[in-house]
């Protein structure tokens, strides 16, 4: 019975959650990295974006979908909205200890603080996410030295779920955005929105090469695959099936889920807040 209790955990599903599309640069990121494995997406477009809601509100949304997702037996699941994992930190209290939860800023942080020391490190990212100064905190805690320059861009998550990207809209708002003195001479630039790896490049392009840019969801991919390894859960099938719910259905975001995975997406909406 404990063989087959651990054969079916590691056939389990990667659970992930966020408010919109931003999850999904996450989840694409680990199905790059983990190709056997199936996720379970869930994104709570009832309530994007979740930058501009109270903390309470985030964590109450937060929880129900954690425990939607552990009824679905997830083995591993992934807060992958950094205004989720800012405001739910110490919320958050795992039932099944057999269920890792896992945050975006953690794994991130961990990498920023090999490069913290000599450096200017700029962060951008939701209302939520800046004003709770998680970004700041966790580094200074693990390097007291590091120079950090934190910087909200409420209209980014927004502008990209309307699909306003590389257009002349997009590079106006962000410009203003990269240009505030706040940010001036920074070495690094840390985008603590899981929206904002769709618009790297032209972050990217807006600096011309002076400041590295770090996504965080290869990072979080990453640590995911090896979170999986050492507790021997990597799924060693090739048969993956993939599960996308929303809080309301939307076009917008079954187009972007069908982007990413690259396969008929069947998109069901459950309610879960009522």
């Amino acid at each position: 019975m404990l063989f087959l209790y651990f054969y079916s955990m590691k056939s389990s599903a990667i659970g992930i959650f966020d408010s919109g599309i931003g999850g999904l640069t996450v989840a694409n990121a680990i199905k790059n990295v983990l190709p056997n494995e199936s996720i379970i997406y869930f994104g709570d477009t009832e309530h994007l974006p979740y930058g501009e809601k109270s903390k309470q509100s985030i964590q109450i949304f937060s929880k129900k979908i954690i425990d939607f997702l552990i009824k679905k037996e997830c083995k591993i699941i992934v807060i992958a909205c950094n205004s989720a994992s800012s405001a739910t930190e110490n919320y958050i209290k795992n039932p099944l200890k057999k269920t890792s939860i896992i945050n975006v800023i953690d794994p991130v942080v961990a990498e920023v603080i090999k490069i913290c020391k000599n450096y200017k490190i700029g962060v951008i990212g939701t209302k939520a996410t800046i004003s709770s100064n998680a970004y700041e905190k966790k580094i200074k805690t693990l390097c007291s030295n590091a120079k950090i320059y934190s910087l909200p861009t409420p209209l980014l998550a927004p502008m990209i779920e309307e699909g306003f990207i590389n257009e002349t809209i997009s590079n106006t708002i962000i410009d203003n955005y990269l240009s505030n003195k706040r940010l001036a001479n920074i070495d690094h630039l840390i985008l603590a929105c899981t929206h904002y790896p769709l618009i790297h490049q032209e972050i990217k392009d807006y600096y011309q090469g002076r400041v590295n840019v770090i996504d965080s969801a290869n990072i979080v991919a990453n640590h995911i695959a090896k979170k999986l390894k050492a507790k021997d859960l990597l799924n060693n099938s090739k048969s993956t099936k993939h599960h996308f719910y929303v809080s309301n259905y939307t076009k917008s975001f079954e187009k972007s889920a069908k982007f990413f995975f690259k396969e008929t997406i069947k998109l069901e909406e459950i309610n879960l807040f009522n």
